[in-house]
């Protein structure tokens, strides 16, 4: 059977470089601060995902660092971008409440109009716990965003949202636990350990054709990936996803971000869209 063909769009990212990155707190299992942050590595293997974009023919916008906020790099918690319209973070940590209002501030010296931007009541943190394909809106719960904040979601774009509870602590942003392959087509791929009973049958309701992860590819955050309907740009130590997403008629190319692993993140979490 012949792969499916596929066509990439081309897509505008907001990134933000790790030029203040360090782990000297821990809020999630993959933080240690005993382990010391190589920053020139960390820099030259972000400097790398940001033109390896460029080169597949996206655009990517930058978010200035603030040395206050050492996990500035992880942009896709700032905020989340569907039809133009911008949904702010509200983080679950003191540690990074000071994002929200940078990433704000960034898209009102760039060209979003007041009536598009919301501040948040409930705590969401951004792309990590919302996905979106052309069909819905998928909402991470259970360790940072608030179910309350789905329902905010729903009301500001219009858009169905479904629920999702992750149970695995690891796991503990929805993006760590399911990557969208083709929002034109609802495509996925997720590792089903990461979920709740109930959210795994939704998802097999949803997604029956879907891409399932290993748990050695999940562990190496292997679905901390993105997509642009035909590359997906994924860390490379998840050797599981190569043939299974080639049989699927896209090309994975793998990325070496180790050392921002270390703050619990990887491609996905470097990545945030602005969604016409």
């Amino acid at each position: 059977m012949r792969p499916t063909p596929r066509t990439p769009s081309p897509r505008r990212y907001l990134m933000c470089p790790p030029t203040h990155f360090s782990v000297t707190y821990s809020i999630n299992p993959w933080m240690d601060p005993t382990k010391p942050v190589d920053l020139p590595l960390a820099l030259a293997q972000w400097e790398d995902l940001r033109d390896r974009y460029r080169s597949l023919g996206h655009t990517v916008e930058l978010l200035d660092p603030h040395p206050a906020l050492p996990d500035m790099v992880f942009a896709a918690n700032g905020a989340t971008v569907v039809d133009g319209r911008v949904l702010g973070a509200k983080f679950a940590y003191p540690e990074r409440a000071d994002e929200a209002a940078v990433h704000l501030a960034w898209f009102r010296g760039n060209g979003w109009a007041e009536e598009d931007l919301r501040e948040p009541d409930h705590v969401n943190e951004g792309e990590g716990d919302f996905a979106v394909t052309s069909s819905w809106i998928l909402a991470g719960r259970g360790f940072r965003s608030s179910p309350l904040s789905h329902d905010e979601a729903q009301e500001f774009f219009g858009r169905p949202v479904i629920g999702l509870e992750l149970v695995d602590p690891r796991y503990y942003h929805l993006d760590t636990a399911l990557c969208v392959l083709d929002d034109a087509r609802d495509e996925v791929m997720y590792y089903p350990a990461a979920f709740s009973p109930g959210s795994r049958a939704v998802l097999a309701r949803l997604f029956p054709d879907a891409l399932l992860a290993t748990e050695e590819d999940a562990a190496a955050l292997g679905l901390n990936a993105v997509s642009d309907g035909r590359h997906v740009l994924f860390p490379q130590t998840a050797a599981g996803l190569f043939e299974p997403l080639r049989r699927r008629g896209f090309e994975p190319i793998g990325m070496d971000l180790s050392e921002l692993l270390k703050g619990g993140g990887s491609v996905k979490c470097c990545t945030q869209e602005l969604r016409p």
